[in-house]
């Protein structure tokens, strides 16, 4: 294994991997409605990188250094099958083979992904109160379909559980304190995450970015709470305990505390492109060279290139003035 670096010294060690660009939500801060609505086209099943495509690539980011897969989408689990792409995946050794999905088809999916080999997964969830859940998934989703979905995958083993939450002002923001409620004692982590300017389709504004310091003084304010060190070098989230034992909470805070600087994760399109940056506006085509029988070699020399000559830092250099610049959408990469 070869330690591949970018300009910045950075190593590549984490690769999110987007298995399809479909959901069956449209949330509003990812793929509302008025963009993704009918109509609207997505990749045919041609353009999506094959499974054993996909275990082609990861295995030569693996040989590069990186230590950890995290399947994402769209919505993963929408693509079919997806308990066979992780029990080739799992077979790369020294690999931390995890997930994130909205939770709805984990009650029929979590066993089958437990015993294909995924370690541990990631729910997304933005609010326990019906109304305000129903209103951002946009597609009058229910909580208690998500809530079973992490009961299943807790029955299944797949831990430890992280919960995250998109908080946005005048949407959710009201829901942390409960959402805390929930899930103290509970043995999952959740994780807040400041809303971010990812693409262009979710109207962005500063304004509605609730800070990770609002979060924890609200979180503060009811329990008493303490920073805890990082689990590894480039953890996105800041780590707090409850000094009454009841767990742990996480605020990821890409807009008011970026972390570029220990960055070590790169994103491959559904289709085969490789983005090095989740703020990217382009990315480089895999699936060509891929699929014109590429060598293992030529395929790590590819990525290498890419990241080599890496130099992203969009979250430390975030003004008005990137505003308007171009940007690939969250649900083409995923988070």
């Amino acid at each position: 294994m070869s330690d591949v670096r970018d300009t910045m010294n950075r190593p590549l060690r984490d690769l999110r991997i987007s298995v399809t660009d479909r959901c069956n939500f449209r949330c509003v801060y990812c793929m509302p409605k008025a963009i993704y609505g009918r109509g609207y086209q997505f990749l045919e099943r041609s353009a999506l990188l094959t499974f054993e495509e996909l275990t082609r690539l990861a295995r030569a980011f693996a040989s590069l250094g990186v230590r950890k897969i995290r399947l994402t989408g769209g919505e993963p689990l929408l693509r079919r099958d997806l308990p066979v792409l992780v029990r080739m995946l799992a077979e790369i050794p020294d690999l931390d083979l995890t997930l994130t999905t909205n939770g709805s088809l984990l009650v029929s999916l979590a066993k089958p992904l437990r015993e294909a080999g995924l370690k541990r997964i990631t729910v997304s969830l933005d609010s326990l109160d019906e109304a305000t859940f129903r209103k951002t998934n946009d597609v009058d989703f229910p909580v208690s379909s998500v809530l079973a979905g992490i009961a299943a995958a807790d029955a299944a083993g797949l831990r430890p559980i992280k919960v995250n939450m998109v908080v946005r002002r005048g949407l959710n923001e009201d829901s942390v304190v409960p959402m805390a409620a929930h899930f103290r004692g509970t043995g999952k982590i959740l994780r807040f995450i400041e809303y971010m300017d990812v693409g262009h389709t979710n109207g962005w504004r500063l304004d509605d970015v609730v800070s990770e310091r609002e979060i924890l003084a609200r979180i503060g304010k009811e329990w008493p709470i303490e920073p805890v060190d990082a689990d590894y070098p480039g953890e996105v989230a800041e780590r707090w305990r409850y000094k009454d034992g009841a767990g742990e909470i996480g605020v990821i805070s890409s807009v008011t505390q970026p972390f570029c600087s220990a960055c070590t994760r790169a994103r491959l399109s559904a289709e085969g492109s490789l983005y090095t940056c989740l703020f990217a506006s382009a990315g480089t085509d895999l699936r060509a060279l891929v699929r014109s029988g590429a060598s293992e070699e030529a395929l790590r020399a590819a990525i290498e290139g890419v990241w080599s000559a890496r130099t992203d830092r969009y979250s430390e250099l975030r003004t008005s003035e990137t505003k308007d610049r171009q940007r690939v959408e969250m649900s083409y990469i995923g988070g």
